[in-house]
C-alpha cells in the first residue's frame, strides 16, 4: 500500500495496519520507498570497491602516471585507446579520466577527481549527460555511428567536455569506423573519444594512428592477493592465506574475476573462508591429485593413472579443466626445476610451491619440458574432441611412456655405433643387457639386422638410475656390452682405457669397416669399465702420426672417398693429445664440399681404433703446407713434394680408368700452382 506524502513516497507494511486496527498508531513504521530498495539490494564487491581515483587503480601505474602528467601539462589528447585483458581496469580508468577532465572543483582539469562535485557524482553513478557510455558490441553499425557523429557537433550541456566511452570497440564494423574516421581525426574542441577493447589488433590502423594507445597489463598475483586481503578485512571476513591465493590464481590476472570468485566464495562459506571450499567452488581438482598423477608418471604406473582419472571423472570434474590445471602445474614444476622454488616467477601459494618442488625433484628439465608439451597438445585437442575422457587418458599415458625415451645424444653416441659395428661384423655383434641380467641373455632382434631399438636398450637400463642422475662408480647406468662370441676385450674409445699392448700397423692395412667396428666397441665398453687406467701413449709421437695417417687414408679409400683422400693426403698431419690435426692449402669452401659427415665419421673411427683412444678430427683450411716426402713405403704420398701429373697418376679413379679403357693422361692442370 502506497501513500504519497509531501516529503516523498512512503510504503507501509501489513503489520503496521494490523497494529492500527487494534488501537495502535497507524503507519508508525513508514520507510522511504528508495530506502527499501537499498535494504533489499546488494552491491557486489567488484562494483562496491571500484576505484574512483587514479591512486586506487592497482597494476596500471604506467597508464595512470602518464594520464596524470598529461593533465598537469595540459597535453590531453582527443582520442584514447585502452586495450588489455578483461577485468583489469580499462573502463574504470576511462571513467576516472572523464571525471578528471570535467571535475568542477577547479576551473580546469585536475589530476585527481574530487569525487564530491556534481560532475564526479554523476559520472560515478553513470547518469552524466555529457559522459556517454556506448556498448559497441550492440551499437556497432554505421547508423549508430552516424547518430554519434551528429550529436558530437553540439557542445556539452554543462561540463567542459563531451566524452564518448566506447566499450568493446573492436566489434564496430569497418564501415562504421570509416564513418567515424573524419570526426575522430579532427573532432570539435569539446569532444574526447575513449575506446576500450580486448582486441586492439581488430581496430583499423587508420583509427589507431589517430589515438593515443595505452596497453593495460594483467594484474600481478601478489597485487591481487594484497587487494583481496584488504577487502576481506574491510568486510570483516576471516579468510586463510591459501584460500586468497587460490582465488587470485583462479582470477588469472583479472581483478574483476578474482572479486567475483571471492564474492561467490564468501556466500558459500560458513565462517572462515577455507582453501578447500574455494577449490570445490571453482571446480578444481584437489591439489594432491596432481602430485599423485605425476608420481605415477615418474614410476610409469599406467594403471594408477587410469584409476586417478576415473576417480576425478566420477566426482564430476571436467577433463578440460583438469588438463588446464595439469598444464599450470607442469609449468610451475618446470620453473621450480630451472629457477628454484623461491623464484618470483612462481606466483602460487606456499603449499603449492612445496608441492611443485617435490614433483620437480622427480624429473629432469628435459622430461618436464616434454611432459608440458604433451599436456599442452592434449589440452588443445580437448577443445574440439568428442570423447574428452579418452583423450585425457591418452595424454597422461603418453607422459608415462615418455619416461622410456632415450636422450638423442645417447642414442647417437652409443646405439648408432653398436648398429654400425653389428652390420659390418654380424658374427661378433655385441648384445645389450641390463646390469643385472643373467649371463647370455639376448634382446629381441629388430626387423633390420643392423638396428638396435632404443626401447630395448631402455628396458635393460630400467634397473639403474638415469645417466643424468648421480652415477655409482661400482654400478654404471645405461646399457652395457655382453660379448656373444670369442671376442677380445674391446678397446675403449672416448675416455680412459685399459693400457693396451703396443699397437702395430698390420700388413696390409685393415679395412674401414673393421676399424669402425673396433671404434664402436671402444665407445660402448667405456661405460662398463670406466675405472680402468688410461692408456699411456706419448702424444705427438712420429709413429702415431704415421699410423693415424695411413689408417685414415686407407679407410677413406676403401669407402670410395677418393676426392677427400686426395685432399688430405697432401696435408700436414700432426697428433696433439686426443686430436688429429690436418693442415691443407685448399680453401674452406673446397673443404666444406669434400668433407662430409660420413667422411668425418670414418676418419675419427679409424684414427681412434688404431691409436687406442678417443680422437677428434680438426682440418685447417688455407694453411701453408710444408712439403712431405713419402713415408715408410705407404700407399699414399704427400702432394707437397710431387707435381700434378704424379698426383693424377696415383689417383684411384685415374688408375681405374686406365685399367678399364686403356686411357692415358694427356694434360694435367694443377690449380694449386695458379694461386
Amino acid at each position: 500500500m502506497f501513500n504519497s506524502q509531501a516529503a516523498g513516497l512512503w510504503i507501509g507494511s501489513r503489520f503496521d495496519r494490523n497494529i492500527g486496527a487494534r488501537g495502535g498508531a497507524s503507519w508508525n513504521r513508514r520507510i522511504p520507498y528508495n530506502r527499501l530498495f537499498d535494504l533489499m539490494s546488494y552491491t557486489v564487491l567488484a562494483r562496491k570497491y571500484r576505484p574512483q581515483k587514479f591512486s586506487e587503480v592497482i597494476g596500471q601505474e604506467h597508464v595512470t602516471r602518464t594520464l596524470q602528467n598529461a593533465i598537469e601539462q595540459e597535453r590531453t589528447a582527443h582520442g584514447y585507446i585502452f586495450s588489455g585483458h578483461r577485468g583489469i581496469g580499462k573502463t574504470t580508468v576511462a571513467r576516472i579520466l572523464a571525471a578528471s577532465l570535467n571535475c568542477r572543483s577547479k576551473d580546469h582539469p585536475v589530476p585527481e577527481p574530487c569525487g564530491v562535485c556534481d560532475s564526479c557524482v554523476e559520472i560515478r553513478a553513470g547518469n552524466s549527460v555529457d559522459v556517454i557510455e556506448i556498448d559497441a558490441a550492440t551499437n556497432r553499425g554505421i547508423d549508430e555511428i552516424r547518430e554519434l557523429r551528429e550529436a558530437a557537433r553540439y557542445r556539452p550541456a554543462r561540463d567542459r567536455f563531451k566524452i564518448y566511452i566506447l566499450d568493446e570497440a573492436h566489434q564496430i564494423t569497418d564501415a562504421a569506423f570509416n564513418a567515424l574516421l573524419k570526426t575522430l581525426e579532427e573532432p570539435p574542441e569539446h569532444i574526447v573519444f575513449m575506446l576500450a577493447t580486448t582486441q586492439p589488433e581488430d581496430i583499423p590502423q587508420t583509427i589507431r594512428s589517430r589515438c593515443q594507445h595505452f596497453s593495460f597489463r594483467a594484474v600481478k598475483f601478489d597485487e591481487i592477493v594484497g587487494q583481496l586481503r584488504d577487502l576481506v578485512t574491510r568486510e570483516k571476513i576471516e579468510a586463510d592465506a591459501d584460500a586468497l591465493a587460490l582465488v587470485a590464481e583462479a582470477g588469472d590476472g583479472s581483478m574483476r574475476d578474482a572479486l567475483s570468485i571471492l564474492d561467490q566464495a564468501i556466500a558459500s562459506s560458513t565462517g572462515t573462508l577455507r582453501a578447500e571450499s574455494v577449490r570445490n567452488l571453482v571446480g578444481a581438482a584437489p591439489a594432491h591429485i596432481l602430485e599423485q598423477v605425476m608420481q605415477a608418471v615418474s614410476e610409469s604406473k599406467s594403471e594408477e593413472i587410469l584409476r586417478l582419472v576415473d576417480h576425478l571423472v566420477s566426482e564430476g570434474h571436467s577433463p578440460t579443466h583438469f588438463a588446464r590445471q595439469m598444464v599450470r602445474f607442469l609449468r610451475n614444476a618446470t620453473v621450480a626445476k630451472v629457477a628454484g622454488k623461491d623464484s618470483a616467477l612462481l606466483q602460487i601459494s606456499n603449499e603449492e610451491r612445496e608441492r611443485v618442488t617435490r614433483v620437480a625433484e622427480l624429473f629432469g628439465e628435459e622430461d618436464l619440458t616434454r611432459h608440458l608439451q604433451i599436456m599442452l597438445r592434449t589440452h588443445g585437442e580437448l577443445g574440439y574432441k568428442q570423447e574428452q575422457r579418452f583423450h585425457l587418458e591418452l595424454g597422461l599415458l603418453k607422459m608415462a611412456h615418455a619416461q622410456r625415451l632415450l636422450p638423442i645424444e645417447q642414442l647417437l653416441s652409443d646405439v648408432s655405433n653398436v648398429a654400425t659395428a653389428g652390420a659390418q661384423k654380424p658374427a661378433a655383434r655385441p648384445g645389450i643387457a641390463g646390469n643385472q641380467a643373467p649371463t647370455g641373455s639376448r634382446t629381441e632382434r629388430s626387423a633390420r639386422p643392423d638396428y638396435l631399438s632404443p626401447f630395448a636398450a631402455d628396458s635393460a637400463r630400467k634397473g639403474t638410475p638415469r645417466q643424468e642422475n648421480s652415477i655409482s662408480p661400482g654400478a654404471p647406468s645405461g646399457p652395457r656390452i655382453v660379448s656373444q662370441g670369442s671376442q677380445p676385450e674391446p678397446v675403449i674409445m672416448g675416455s680412459a682405457a685399459p693400457a693396451p699392448a703396443p699397437l702395430r700397423v698390420p700388413e696390409p692395412l685393415p679395412k674401414s669397416h673393421e676399424v669402425a667396428g673396433a671404434a664402436a666397441g671402444t665407445a660402448l665398453a667405456r661405460s662398463a669399465e670406466s675405472e680402468t687406467a688410461p692408456a699411456t701413449v706419448e702424444p705427438g709421437a712420429p709413429d702415431e702420426v704415421e699410423r693415424a695417417r695411413n689408417a685414415v687414408l686407407q679407410s677413406l679409400a676403401d669407402n670410395e672417398q677418393n676426392f677427400l683422400v686426395s685432399l688430405l693426403s697432401g696435408g700436414e698431419w700432426s697428433v696433439q693429445g686426443n686430436e688429429v690435426a690436418i693442415k691443407i692449402s685448399e680453401s674452406q669452401t673446397v673443404l666444406d664440399m669434400s668433407l662430409s659427415n660420413e667422411g668425418k665419421r670414418l676418419a675419427i673411427a679409424s684414427a681412434s681404433g688404431v691409436l687406442g683412444r678417443a680422437m677428434k678430427l680438426k682440418v685447417i683450411a688455407g694453411a701453408k703446407v710444408e712439403a712431405q716426402a713419402k713415408r715408410n713405403g705407404g700407399p699414399l704420398v704427400s702432394s707437397g713434394a710431387l707435381g700434378g701429373r704424379v698426383r693424377a697418376e696415383q689417383d684411384p679413379i685415374v688408375r681405374r680408368m686406365q685399367e678399364k679403357f686403356g686411357a692415358e693422361i694427356r694434360t694435367v692442370i694443377d690449380y694449386r700452382d695458379k694461386r
